[in-house]
């Protein structure tokens, strides 16, 4: 079903086509209709926007609260933005808000619409495919929603992670076939979700080739 901030998604894909020249398969494996969660590796900044744009239905991602509350100009035009290809605004680091984004996420997921995730929680900065975090899991078997795996390929060269402007380069992002891990809902077991997630991130591995590493990644501050 369309919805207003369609042109602008749509926009959005036609410019990066035009700039990046991407390589994009497997559309056909996003359900033309009903909810489903798209589990994606991360490796840019750019990543939700890409998959936003060159998706073939909506995609409802997170993105940090501070997108949607900058002040001035430049703050309205990046709410307006983010708003516009479904992004879904989500306080950092707390867990009483991340419980609270998941269960925003579960409300998008019962209307039919479709959301991402990103397993790994954060970007990757050297590469590497790291352990899958349980919220995927939990969502997929709460829901009942199928999971759609997706390799991204080379977006880390559009923007390194200290740079501050993009740069047009061609990457490649895979929609895998669809994962289903029928509907338990919320009373699922732990190693129902365990293993659900581990099966989402073996999908994922084999879309990407990357290397992977058996722990968790963590955001740059919280490192060694």
């Amino acid at each position: 079903m369309a919805t207003t901030s369609d042109p602008l998604r749509r926009s959005a894909g036609l410019g990066i086509r035009a700039v990046c020249r991407p390589i994009v398969e497997g559309v056909a494996n996003v359900p033309a209709a009903g909810p489903f969660i798209v589990a994606s590796n991360h490796l840019s900044f750019l990543d939700s926007v890409i998959l936003q744009a060159l998706s073939p239905r909506m995609v409802h991602f997170f993105a940090k609260a501070e997108y949607f509350t900058a002040p001035g100009l430049k703050g309205k035009a990046m709410k307006w933005f983010f708003e516009s290809v479904g992004s879904i605004p989500v306080q950092r680091g707390e867990q009483a808000a991340s419980v609270a984004a998941l269960d925003s996420l579960v409300e998008l997921l019962e209307t039919g619409s479709g959301v991402g995730i990103y397993p790994e929680g954060t970007r990757s900065r050297d590469g590497r495919l790291y352990r899958g975090r349980t919220g995927v899991g939990w969502l997929t078997l709460t829901t009942g929603a199928p999971v759609v795996p997706v390799g991204l390929i080379g977006t880390e060269r559009l923007q390194a992670p200290d740079d501050r402007l993009p740069k047009p380069h061609r990457f490649t992002v895979r929609f895998g076939e669809p994962l289903h891990f029928g509907h338990p809902g919320r009373r699922h077991t732990l190693p129902a979700r365990r293993e659900a997630t581990a099966a989402v991130m073996d999908a994922i591995a084999a879309l990407t080739g990357q290397e992977r590493v058996d722990s968790y990644n963590a955001p740059p501050a919280s490192r060694g």
